[in-house]
């Protein structure tokens, strides 16, 4: 007679993720967070493509039992499996929970050259194709291959890699490995973007003048690029909280006109989303009326920018806010009057103007700069529950949920440093 399976590998064939961190909760003794079938469960999450289930183990489980460097039989240890299937937000979890990637395969390949590898040569023919949503909420395709389902994000790994191992990717590559996604919620896209705005020095500057000359491309995508671009440089500069940001008033100056003047809603998103982080107060004249936007997510962005006039019962504001609680979108409905930080939910006070609005106003657009720095792994603490080794290297981060123009706010967290090749 078969012995029963153990729970918790039942509860992460079954894909539920509510029963899998109960179990690795449980209130006396932590049988299955340090037991001999995390590592087992580990990849079957893995295996399944689980986000949900995949990010409950590496948050509760035992580091040690979790087994993250483990050579499976065929040689490969769970991230060169997640980066051979193509899929981009079990790769990075994985990487940002401190899996190696400098582990090679029988072949001699670490992640980085495997990424490589199938960024070049393609999945190759699946039996059928579909769009989904990966755990990130990104949009890629799938294709089942020799029974495996494969996702198309092995250029997305690719450029995350790169940028972790200290690879500047040009400029002009990344726009063209964007460009080649046609859906802008692809994770591709993110990647790019996060690799083009994360540089430092006279490369920073470079990056901002070749964003900026995209206004001009006759393809939205381009200026879609250069505006996502634009927007998170100005928002993960480092200056200092009384510090006036270099890349700010540039960014308004830009962003004013080319929000007149721009048909396309895909770039309307990023350019309301950088005037709704920028500190300029010029950047906020254009906010009310964009909060009657045909694109949803456009007036979702205009409605954040407004929190601090609202906090400051600017009529205009408050007139415009107050009719987006009859929005037929749910997201501009929660934005409305909650006077909340655009990505991490930070609430701002009303204050008299003076120094104290100035560093209040500082304030807001720090809390917007930290969680989309977490989001994309530029800065972010190396505490809490699931740190590895305090001695790793490489850029920090948090939930992968992006805070990019047309995309939902980030939530942050804190998580442990990933390993640099």
């Amino acid at each position: 007679m078969l012995s029963p399976e153990d729970p918790l590998l039942t509860a992460v064939r079954n894909g539920d993720a509510k029963a899998v961190a109960a179990l690795l909760q449980e209130e006396y003794g932590t049988t299955h967070a340090r037991g001999p079938n995390v590592a087992a469960a580990l990849r079957l999450a893995v295996d399944a493509l689980d986000h949900r289930v995949l990010d409950a183990l590496l948050k509760l489980a035992d580091p040690d039992a979790l087994d993250l460097d483990g050579n499976d039989a065929d040689g490969r240890t769970l991230l060169l499996r997640a980066v051979d299937r193509g899929a981009h937000d079990i790769a990075t979890a994985l990487h940002f929970a401190g899996a190696d990637p400098r582990v090679v395969d029988g072949e001699g390949r670490d992640a980085l050259a495997l990424a490589r590898h199938r960024h070049t040569t393609g999945t190759g023919a699946g039996v059928y194709r579909r769009t989904v949503r990966d755990g990130n909420g990104d949009i890629c395709r799938e294709a089942v291959i020799g029974g495996q389902t494969v996702r198309d994000g092995h250029t997305a790994i690719l450029t995350h890699l790169e940028r972790c191992c200290g690879i500047v990717t040009p400029f002009a590559e990344l726009l063209d490995r964007a460009m080649a996604e046609p859906e802008v919620d692809h994770p591709v896209w993110g990647a790019a973007v996060v690799a083009a705005a994360g540089r430092n020095g006279p490369a920073l500057t470079s990056c901002w003048d070749a964003a900026a000359a995209l206004r001009h491309h006759s393809d939205p995508l381009a200026r879609y690029f250069g505006a996502d671009v634009l927007r998170c440089i100005n928002l993960c500069d480092e200056s200092g909280e009384d510090e006036e940001s270099p890349f700010d008033t540039p960014l308004v100056d830009l962003f004013l006109p080319w929000v007149e003047q721009e048909e396309d809603p895909r770039v309307m998103r990023p350019l309301t989303a950088g005037l709704a982080d920028a500190m300029d107060p010029r950047a906020e004249r254009p906010l009310p009326a964009l909060t009657r936007y045909p694109d949803a997510q456009v007036r979702s962005w205009a409605v954040g920018g407004l929190q601090w006039q609202v906090q400051q019962a600017n009529p205009d504001a408050l007139a415009a806010v107050l009719a987006c609680t009859r929005d037929a979108d749910a997201q501009v409905r929660y934005r409305r009057t909650t006077g909340r930080c655009t990505t991490c939910g930070a609430t701002a006070r009303t204050v008299e103007p003076g120094p104290a609005m100035s560093r209040q106003r500082r304030g807001i657009r720090g809390h917007r700069r930290t969680a989309w720095s977490t989001a994309h792994d530029k800065t972010g603490t190396n505490t809490g529950s699931r740190r590895r080794n305090a001695s790793r290297t490489g850029p920090d981060t948090g939930v992968f949920a992006r805070c990019r123009g047309g995309l939902r706010p980030a939530q942050a967290t804190a998580t442990p440093a990933p390993r640099s090749l």
